[in-house]
C-alpha cells in the first residue's frame, strides 16, 4: 500500500501504528518555508519532517541523503519507530512527498506510503486540519540499514555515458533540461547529462486532483520513451527531489529497478 486514499488516512487519523508526516519543502525562489506553513495548518497529528534537517551536514549540494546514523538519531528524536507505517504528504499535493517516501525506503524502512493528492485534495475535501507545532512524542530507538542499490553517486553516471548499463530520466521541465530557460538557483547553468532523457515531472500527476495519473497512463509516459517496468533506471533533477516523483511513478508501474541520483543536475553542473 504504497499510495493512500485521503479517506483511508481519515479513517485511520488515530491509529498508533501511523506516523503522518508533513514532508512539504519548496524550491528557493519560491520563498515559501514548508515549517512556517505546517504551524499554520496540517493533518491532525501529523510531524513535521523537515527533509533539509534530514540531510548531509557536511554534504556540498543541497539535502543529500544523511549518513545511516544521522538518519536514525533524527527518526529517534522524531519518536519515528520501526514498526510504524510512515505516511507522507505535502502541501502541492504531489511534489516533496515522494522523496521521504524514497529516503525510507533506502534506509530499508519499507512500511512507508504517501497519500495520494496530499494538502491541497485533504482540504478540498473539507477533512479536519490542526494548526501549531507538532504533538510532543516519546523519542524511540529507530534502527536501519542502508539499500544502496536505491543510491547512484556522479561517478556511475559518467561512466554510464560510455557503458550505457542504465537509462537516465530527468525530472525537470523541458526548458532547463533543454538549456533554454534558467535553473532556480542562479550559480547553476542550465542543460543536460549526456545521453540522458526527460518526463517533466508534472507531466505525471493530474493537475486537478494533484494525484498520480492512472498507472496505464504512467506507463504511456515510459513507453514514449522506450522504457517498461524491466527496464534499469536512474531518476534525477535539480537536487534529488523531483527526480523521486518520477521514481514513484516507475515503482506504481511495477517497474524494481531504480535508484536517484542524490546530486542530480546541482552535481554535474558544477564539476
Amino acid at each position: 500500500m504504497s499510495l493512500i486514499t485521503t479517506d483511508w488516512l481519515d479513517k485511520n487519523l488515530d491509529n498508533d501504528n501511523i506516523k503522518i508526516l508533513d514532508c512539504s519543502w519548496h524550491m528557493p525562489n519560491t520563498k515559501r518555508i514548508g515549517g512556517n506553513e505546517f504551524l499554520i495548518e496540517h493533518i491532525p497529528n501529523a510531524i513535521f519532517f523537515d527533509i533539509d534537517k534530514f540531510s548531509d551536514p557536511s554534504g556540498k549540494f543541497p539535502h543529500t541523503i544523511p549518513p545511516k546514523d544521522l538518519f536514525e538519531k533524527l527518526c529517534s528524536e522524531t519518536g519515528i519507530k520501526n514498526s510504524d507505517h510512515i505516511i507522507a504528504y505535502d502541501s502541492i499535493g504531489i511534489f516533496s512527498s515522494p522523496r521521504v517516501w524514497w529516503m525510507f525506503n533506502y534506509f530499508n524502512h519499507n512500511n512507508v506510503s504517501i497519500l495520494d493528492g496530499g494538502l491541497i485534495k485533504w482540504k478540498n475535501e473539507n477533512k479536519k486540519l490542526e494548526n501549531g507545532e507538532s504533538k510532543i512524542i516519546s523519542k524511540s530507538n529507530f534502527k536501519c540499514k542502508t539499500k544502496d542499490k536505491l543510491l547512484t553517486v556522479i561517478e556511475q553516471v559518467q561512466q554510464n555515458i560510455h557503458n550505457k548499463k542504465f537509462d537516465l530520466i530527468d525530472a525537470r521541465s523541458k526548458g532547463r533540461f533543454e538549456g533554454t530557460d534558467p535553473e532556480p538557483r542562479s550559480e547553476i547553468k542550465s542543460g543536460s547529462i549526456p545521453n540522458s532523457c526527460n518526463i517533466p515531472w508534472p507531466e505525471c500527476i493530474d493537475p486537478v486532483t494533484k494525484c498520480f495519473l492512472p498507472e496505464q497512463d504512467l506507463r504511456n509516459k515510459f513507453k514514449k520513451i522506450n522504457i517498461d517496468n524491466n527496464s534499469n533506471v536512474v531518476f534525477s533533477c535539480g537536487s534529488g527531489v523531483t527526480a523521486c516523483i518520477i521514481a514513484k511513478a516507475f515503482d506504481i508501474i511495477g517497474g524494481k529497478k531504480f535508484s536517484i541520483y542524490d546530486g542530480s543536475w546541482t552535481e554535474w553542473a558544477s564539476q
